[in-house]
């Protein structure tokens, strides 16, 4: 069974705790700075109520007030100074709380490679990444404020108990009334995030085309470049952010309408007891002060409320953490003339059934290889296999006698260049997407790309010709096919060793797919080059010096095309194949066959 469609799986709360603590230490200074604030402001609340009750006291009995009042009013004073200082610390550690997570979430997506695709989808990453993430980087200000918010209430409670035990009492009898009311408070302010989250779909827009893109980036060595274009949004985002912030403030600022009538009651007994003569009015008004202290508890369940909400997000961002990323060796290109072997090579499937089964085979420096058979063989897994934007469960696969495995990124990027069948079109203009790769590409060296790739003419008819936006100019599939394998063609003509094709002639028409099979087979800047071209069309296989013909998982047999075609087996394989039932073997080679292991968007 497919592991996307049966859910994701948990990360278990081991994994997601220490993601937490992780993403608390990443907010930096800022977190033990809003700590000691917070404590200090917790203080204050504590002891502010009873200051001004004695100022009270003191001004009734004709005593020495100024002492009094002078210590109420600094203490005001360094209330409002430290509440907004805490709240700009607590806003400064979530943003490098969330920044640092996004950037390492991201990094580690694009780091798996087509994995990622296989493993959650493209929707499904967009929201761990946006949403899940923001709701855990906010942890560190909420263990603070939670801990911290345990103090007040707490204090107000014990207060009103040492004033008179009436009060305490009335105030527990009537507490459960107020957290309801705070609740639906709590669940009205949902609207006031529609801001930011707007702001968040920008960044899952980018996201979702780098996704889309994937194969492209682990072939063309990008990653860190696409990082920093995904997360170009985020200044737009933190100010959105803060002003959904301030916004919640003011909401959470008018719970003080939620406990009117609980002080209501709560000074009616006070009452009593002042005309009993048990209270004095300083006492009374500090037990109104602490009335609505005491009911900062509701501040305390909204703080365990985001905390269980984060380790929830946390979960699920550390399940893709604990995927392990594509790892690349040390080892610089080897000195030979590209010969690519394949040696006991198995790949499987999500459901583990075997695409390709120990499968041997040798192609031979500076050959055009054609790779023919019929959907399900495994035709673009083993091209994915050439250039290593797939490992192989078993097996090894060598380039020039190294194993890929043990090549330096750049040195393996640089070597095997990609073409896909239905490419996505990554930068700004035209002139971006066929230079797209780890070395800038001059101008020159595109336009001859294009021309080669039969681009270059319809490229130079748009509005500004190669400096013409990709949005603003609709194009079809076979151009859009034309432009990738311009693309490729820029990568192999630098430094490359070898170039892979992944069917790019599917949406080409007959005289454009002509011209581009005598680029692959003349004496231009692809000679030399070792070229493994996964097709479906027998004019192509025809121009190949051997054709590989893959059948249920292995090779059915090797050779030149005009040898090959006597069998009736391999001329089936580039015929129309009848619907797919959904039972059968071409049914099961469809869903666990070739586009399985390597399906990013630009379709196997």
């Amino acid at each position: 069974m497919d592991r996307r469609a049966a859910g994701p799986r948990p990360a278990g709360r081991p994994a997601a705790d220490r993601l937490l603590l992780t993403t608390t230490r990443a907010g930096g200074p800022w977190v033990a700075a809003m700590m000691a604030v917070s404590l200090l402001l917790a203080g204050i609340y504590t002891v502010l109520p009873a200051l001004m009750g004695r100022t009270v006291d003191a001004v009734l009995d004709g005593g020495d007030f100024a002492l009094w009042l002078g210590l109420s009013v600094a203490a005001v004073c360094v209330l409002m100074a430290a509440d907004t200082l805490d709240d700009f610390m607590g806003k400064m550690a979530e943003a490098r709380s969330t920044a640092w997570l996004r950037h390492t979430l991201l990094g580690h997506v694009l780091r798996l490679g087509p994995r990622a695709a296989r493993r959650f989808t493209a929707g499904d990453l967009v929201s761990r990444l946006v949403g899940n993430s923001a709701r855990t980087g906010q942890v560190a200000s909420t263990l603070v404020w939670a801990l911290m918010d345990l103090v007040p209430p707490l204090g107000a409670i014990v207060a009103l108990a040492l004033i008179d035990p009436w009060l305490c009492l009335t105030f527990l009898v009537g507490l459960p009334v107020v957290l309801a009311v705070v609740r639906t408070f709590i669940r009205d302010a949902s609207g006031i995030n529609e801001r930011y989250f707007d702001a968040q779909g920008q960044v899952a827009a980018r996201l979702v085309d780098a996704l889309s893109g994937i194969r492209t980036i682990t072939a063309a060595g990008t990653v860190d470049r696409e990082v920093r274009r995904v997360l170009g949004p985020l200044p737009e985002l933190r100010r959105h952010g803060y002003g959904m912030w301030g916004a919640l403030a003011r909401v959470s600022s008018r719970e003080a309408l939620a406990i009117p009538l609980l002080e209501v009651a709560v000074l009616a007994v006070a009452g009593l007891e002042l005309a009993r003569g048990r209270i004095t009015p300083g006492q009374m008004l500090a037990a109104a002060e602490y009335v609505v202290l005491a009911t900062g508890i509701s501040s305390l369940v909204a703080s365990a409320n985001r905390l269980a909400l984060a380790r929830g997000t946390a979960g699920r961002v550390a399940e893709v953490l604990a995927e392990p990323p594509m790892t690349y060796g040390g080892e610089p290109l080897p000195e030979g003339p590209g010969r690519l072997e394949f040696r006991g090579v198995t790949v499987r499937g999500p459901d583990g059934a075997a695409v390709l089964e120990n499968l041997w085979l040798t192609v031979p420096a500076g050959a055009l290889v054609a790779v023919a058979g019929r959907s399900g063989s495994g035709k673009s897994v083993l091209a994915a296999l050439g250039g290593r934007l797939l490992d192989p469960d078993e097996g090894e696969v060598l380039l020039d006698g190294l194993p890929l495995r043990l090549l330096d990124r750049h040195a393996l990027r640089q070597a095997v260049a990609y073409g896909f069948e239905r490419p996505v079109l990554l930068g700004e203009t035209f002139a971006d997407a066929i230079g797209f790769g780890p070395a800038p590409a001059g101008p020159d060296e595109v336009a001859r790309a294009a021309t080669a790739a039969r681009a270059d003419a319809f490229i130079r008819r748009m509005p500004e010709g190669y400096g013409t936006r990709l949005a603003d100019a609709p194009i079809s599939g076979g151009e859009a096919q034309r432009v990738g394998l311009a693309r490729a063609f820029v990568q192999s003509g630098q430094r490359g060793r070898g170039l892979v094709l992944d069917d790019v002639a599917a949406s080409l028409d007959t005289v454009t797919e002509h011209h581009i099979s005598r680029i692959l087979t003349g004496t231009g800047a692809l000679a030399g080059r070792t070229r493994l071209v996964v097709t479906h069309r027998a004019s192509t296989a025809a121009r190949a010096d051997l054709v590989v013909w893959l059948d249920a998982g292995g090779v059915r047999g090797q050779g030149r095309h005009r040898d090959l075609w006597a069998d009736p087996g391999y001329r089936a394989a580039f015929q129309p194949e009848a619907p797919v039932t959904g039972t059968g073997t071409d049914a099961a080679a469809v869903g666990s066959g070739e586009a399985t292991g390597v399906r990013t968007g630009e379709r196997a």
